[in-house]
């Protein structure tokens, strides 16, 4: 279950920066079709998203302010 303690330590890291960064991914979490394999590697889902919070996450990955 090593792969699977690293998937959910990777993602309260992505989300701690996202939220410093002001943005808020409310579907971000664990692909759950992953998690049901024999031996479970979880993909991370960056779940849906509004357009102005795809905008904004756009801005912070180019470092780029509007």
């Amino acid at each position: 279950m090593l792969c699977v303690e690293e998937a959910e330590e990777t993602l309260r890291e992505l989300r701690s920066a996202l939220e410093k960064a002001g943005v808020l991914l409310p579907s971000l979490g664990l692909d759950p079709v992953s998690l049901a394999r024999e031996a479970p590697c979880p993909l991370v889902e960056p779940g849906r998203c509004s357009v102005a919070t795809a905008r904004r996450l756009a801005v912070v990955l180019t470092g780029v302010a509007r």
